[in-house]
């Protein structure tokens, strides 16, 4: 009979296997956190809203009136407390590829009574969101499910207004972990730099901006500064 210690190591060695292969197969399909696992992906908005989630929400520096992109919603985790707090003059456009996740979003916006929140069945990347559009942009822990994050980050940059910001989170608990140096190597491609940076190597939230004015030889310009950022030691910009 298998003891439970070995029962416990069976079962870390099968999640590491399922991890790897998920993680793999996520670079030639989209590959999203199933609907099932929902609940794990944070507390479920209410009024006890996660610390996770409330930092998330002050680095955005969010003002009444500003239209937020919330890329890959999920089950609306960000979605509803961005919602308030740019109240009812302002609008989140809430987009993920599975009707569940949207599903369970748009019932908890209809529980909260909130009407401003645009919700949209589609993936990231096909082109399905409007040029020069938003204010504010998140992408948490979704960029590595996506194949071609390349398009991804480029439909993103060309959504948001000129100085406006993505906030992009990363953990090394996500199966597709992005590193920072790649997330910045596919920011820095698509026109975007650093503006902030807080955590570490295996939780960190990047902030990157669409400089105010762009001009044909920004992506050039980025890719400089990231080469440049990366020679220097790595800590968090104040």
């Amino acid at each position: 009979m298998i003891s439970g210690f070995y029962l416990f190591i069976i079962l870390i060695a099968l999640g590491i296997i399922i991890t790897i292969i998920w993680r793999f197969a996520s670079r030639r399909h989209v590959i999203p956190c199933p609907v099932w696992m929902s609940g794990l992906l944070d507390t479920p908005f209410s009024r006890g809203i996660s610390a996770r989630t409330q930092k998330t929400i002050q680095r955005l520096d969010l003002i009444p009136g500003m239209k937020v992109l919330d890329a890959g919603c999920g089950p609306g985790r960000l979605t509803l407390p961005v919602a308030e707090k740019v109240g009812p003059h302002g609008e989140v456009t809430a987009i993920d590829i599975q009707e569940g996740m949207l599903s369970q979003a748009q019932e908890r916006a209809r529980k909260a009574g909130l009407t401003n929140v645009r919700f949209v069945r589609a993936g990231l990347g096909e082109g399905k969101l409007e040029r020069n559009h938003f204010d504010r942009a998140v992408l948490v822990t979704v960029l590595g499910e996506i194949p071609d994050r390349e398009a991804v980050l480029q439909e993103i940059f060309e959504a948001l207004k000129p100085g406006s910001i993505l906030l992009i989170e990363e953990t090394i608990r996500d199966p597709h972990f992005q590193t920072r140096s790649t997330v910045m190597r596919l920011a820095g491609a698509a026109g975007f730099i650093e503006r902030e940076f807080f955590g570490n190597f295996f939780s960190y939230t990047l902030c990157l901006e669409k400089p105010p004015q762009v001009h044909d030889d920004d992506k050039h310009l980025a890719h400089s500064w990231y080469t440049t950022c990366r020679k220097a030691p790595s800590s968090p910009i104040p």
